[in-house]
């Protein structure tokens, strides 16, 4: 037993850890209290909280209250985890105790255990000097480290979201141009509607995309907003006076992003809100890529059977019984990761809601599923963009001859014909077979060559009143 483990203790008394684990007894026993998922916490939210480690025994020591000796090891601790060391030492299940005090302390072991390493001392040794609540902890509390980490994580991975957007929004506008030429059925309701050009819809569906994109960039501005220094409360108990905005300024140093203070570290360490305002952008923009992939596959649909307008990659077999079938299976798989987030962002909301007094409980669940949440986007907009926008090519056959036979186009005639004469023409086409063109003639409504000059799809698509000039 001896050689596998070793005695560590907290306030609660003694604890076996793992012999050669870095993190100590509070680490230990969330591992044994919460074996809930599994699950590890997300790379974001480790390199976030180690991240604000290491500012604090940078700012501490700066501000004479930390040893330089202990707080450089613990520098060097924190550098060697932020360069993908020592990654299988954060242990702690996502579902795990309120606020996050178990992560925070999985991070204040493991970096006091490894900064004791370097200073010479052994795990095992008793007289280790570089304490996890003490030192690496110095003016910090799980109630406002915590709150800082889900933002400072979030946008450490804000610059590949927007990439991976960014990316699909130019995909959907090189497709745009290059299939501006085909003239199709619009469809509204599922129904045959007046004509649009192949090209407007795809155009449409990449300002979506751009605006989705904006949203989310005025939603992380407000992560930027740091309450850092706040404590236990909001009081600042424990913290030099000039700890948080110096934090700040560090924090912006070592992560190159230009964070400000929250201005009230009350609030800061109340409201979740400004997650949860993030969250719901992601949530926006899942909103818009699900109805961009469900429109990919009803307009794939078929072929032979469906509307067949345009072609999505074949990138693998679609059945294990019938030969020769092909799937949308990259934007069912958009469907599904975009299914997924939404609801990642309604536990977010119900988690931030559920907050008291002078903290929220709930920030261990809001940070995983955020984090998660990016995550799955970022993977998902990338293979979907990857592997199936850039590759669709349209069926301008099919799409014409689907146009050709829409009664609807009947409606270009009404300044002429009138609305009623207009239903009349489209159910008695429908019910015959027959073309708009022809049971207006045969109606004596118009002249052949009056019909054709109203009815050019392609000015259809470009709007105005039929027959009229433009400027006359």
């Amino acid at each position: 037993m001896a050689d596998t483990f070793r005695i560590e203790k907290d306030s609660l008394g003694e604890m076996q850890v793992p012999a050669n684990a870095l993190y100590g007894a509070q680490t230990q026993r969330a591992v044994l209290n919460f074996p809930v998922s599994g699950l590890r916490p997300y790379p974001a939210f480790v390199w976030s909280m180690v991240t604000i480690k290491k500012a604090a025994a940078e700012v501490n020591r700066d501000l004479g209250l930390l040893d330089a000796q202990f707080a450089d090891a613990i520098v060097q601790a924190a550098d060697e985890v932020l360069d993908g060391q020592h990654s299988e030492q954060f242990v702690v299940d996502p579902f795990q105790a309120g606020a996050g005090t178990s992560h925070n302390m999985n991070c204040n072991e493991v970096l006091a255990s490894r900064a004791n390493q370097i200073l010479g001392f052994a795990l095992d040794a008793t007289d280790k000097p570089v304490s996890p609540n003490d030192h690496v902890n110095m003016a910090q509390s799980t109630n406002d480290t915590i709150p800082t980490a889900i933002r400072v994580g979030a946008l450490w991975r804000l610059g590949e979201l927007l990439a991976a957007i960014d990316d699909l929004a130019d995909a959907l506008e090189h497709k745009a141009a290059e299939f501006d030429d085909i003239v199709k059925s619009g469809r509204t309701h599922l129904q045959d509607a007046v004509p649009v050009r192949l090209g407007q819809e795809f155009a449409a569906y990449a300002l979506a995309v751009r605006n989705d994109m904006e949203r989310i960039q005025v939603a992380a501005e407000r992560l930027r907003r740091l309450g850092i220094g706040g404590t236990a409360t909001g009081s600042g108990l424990n913290a030099h006076p000039e700890y948080h905005q110096r934090m700040v300024e560090k924090l912006s140093e070592l992560t190159g992003q230009g964070y400000r203070s929250s201005g009230n570290l009350f609030e800061s360490m109340q409201s979740m809100a400004d997650t949860a305002d993030f969250s719901a952008s992601l949530r926006t923009l899942c909103i818009t890529l699900t109805r961009i992939a469900n429109d990919f596959r009803l307009l794939s649909s078929g072929p032979t059977t469906g509307l067949d307008e345009i072609r999505l990659p074949a990138v693998q077999p679609g059945s294990s019984i019938m030969p020769g079938k092909v799937n949308p299976v990259l934007a069912e798989m958009l469907n599904m990761a975009c299914f997924h987030v939404q609801g990642g962002d309604h536990t977010i909301a119900l988690a931030a809601q559920a907050g008291q007094l002078e903290l929220n409980v709930m920030m261990p669940i809001i940070a995983h599923n955020l984090f998660e949440m990016m995550h799955v986007l970022i993977g998902a907009i990338n293979a979907f963009t990857s592997k199936c926008v850039v590759g669709i090519v349209a069926n301008p056959e099919k799409a014409t001859g689907w146009l050709s036979k829409n009664p609807i186009l009947v409606t270009a005639l009404n300044p002429k014909i009138g609305y009623l004469n207009g239903a009349a023409v489209a159910k008695e086409s429908l019910a015959s077979g027959k073309t708009i063109k022809e049971v207006v003639v045969e109606k004596g409504l118009l002249s052949g060559d009056e019909v054709d000059e109203l009815i050019d799809a392609r000015k259809l698509t470009e709007g105005g009143i039929q027959g009229i000039a433009s400027g006359g």
